[in-house]
């Protein structure tokens, strides 16, 4: 437990050594964050700060999520430079515990953040909210400081080799946002999406077996349930989007061939528009408007969607999906491929999808 003397504060800590340099890793509570690490401000010249302003629409997002999960949270480890000469105390002069021991730090000395400054904007906010949050502890790394190059160049360093988990990773792995939940559920239930979704990548390979990615199915799930990030969703609608799609993968006999093998994935993102992450989305999006129009006779309206002409030849899908010969991901192009396909299925167009198609 921490405490402060009179002069000092300390920490039970660990000494270690990275690229020569002697770092100490010790346990810091979380309401004495924001009193103990200082951010640069905005006020000083970027030239002169050690790290990148604060993206303050972050912040409230942070804290939410430690606000809101007060016993199932995680955060890394903070990162800091100390401006002063520290005292380390071991608690044996050998052994494996002459790196175990008590690390005292000048009041006075300034501890800069070099990585994690809207976790420690974060954690002050959501102490504030949810005061028991504040008896935590956060893992902190610490430096001796050894001047402004050196604090800018850490913080280049950590960030420079940090990357962002993909979406479809983020997904399989995410078990607290319900849209991913279900698009696990569905990947789990469908059988053609449970043979041919790819789990690991946003986008396909050319050689990939596969026909989906686990990403392109929660995005086009979440078109059809029409629901908010942090909206909620009932075992009714689950059961419904989970039909929908069974019968949408049923009407495909391009992909129920790939599902037995009959012909390669491959081929089918080569020459056609159904094997894309657009027109699934827009087959997700276009589900609310048919089972409104068509609420007895929607499942015999999704068998229109194979005498669909997908090919990517057909003149239909310039200027609609394909932009300069290449598959546009784009909102509008979204939107423009369920146009398409609700005229086919003769569905009315909404205000705003007759907009987007005024356009081309």
């Amino acid at each position: 437990m921490d405490y402060e003397t009179a002069f000092n504060h300390s920490f039970p800590a660990v000494r270690g050594i990275q690229a020569g340099r002697i770092c100490y890793t010790a346990m810091c509570p979380l309401r004495l964050v924001s009193k103990l690490f200082i951010f640069d401000e905005d006020e000083v010249p970027v030239e002169l700060r050690a790290q990148r302003s604060l993206n303050k629409q972050r912040i409230p997002e942070i804290a939410q999520y430690l606000s809101r999960n007060p016993l199932n949270y995680t955060l890394s480890a903070l990162t800091a430079s100390i401006s002063s000469q520290v005292e380390f105390r071991p608690s044996s002069d050998s052994g494996p515990n002459q790196n175990v021991g008590t690390l005292s730090i000048p009041m006075d000395a300034k501890i800069l953040i070099n990585d994690g400054q809207h976790r420690r904007a974060a954690i002050e906010l959501a102490v504030k909210q949810e005061p028991n949050l504040g008896q935590d502890h956060i893992s902190v790394l610490f430096f001796v400081d050894e001047g402004l190059e050196r604090s800018q160049q850490m913080f280049a360093d950590l960030n420079k080799h940090a990357i962002r988990p993909s979406d479809a990773i983020s997904t399989l792995y995410d078990h607290r946002e319900i849209i991913s939940q279900v698009a696990r559920h569905l990947v789990q239930t469908v059988p053609l999406f449970q043979q041919m979704t790819d789990l690991e990548h946003t986008s396909i390979s050319n050689r990939s077996t596969k026909l989906f990615t686990i990403s392109s199915i929660k995005n086009a799930t979440k078109a059809f349930l029409q629901k908010g990030k942090k909206d909620s969703i009932s075992e009714a609608e689950i059961l419904t989007v989970t039909t929908y799609w069974e019968f949408v993968c049923s009407s495909m006999n391009d992909w129920q061939n790939a599902r037995l093998r009959k012909i390669a994935p491959a081929d089918l993102r080569e020459k056609f528009i159904h094997a894309h992450g657009v027109a699934l989305q827009a087959i997700g999006q276009i589900g609310p408007a048919l089972m409104q129009s068509y609420p007895d006779a929607w499942k015999e309206k999704l068998a229109l969607l194979n005498s669909i002409d997908w090919s990517r030849d057909a003149e239909q899908w310039h200027r609609r999906v394909l932009i300069s010969g290449r598959i546009s991901k784009s909102n509008s192009s979204v939107i423009l491929t369920g146009n398409l396909i609700k005229n086919h299925l003769e569905i009315p167009l909404s205000a705003r999808e007759k907009a987007e198609e005024e356009k081309i």
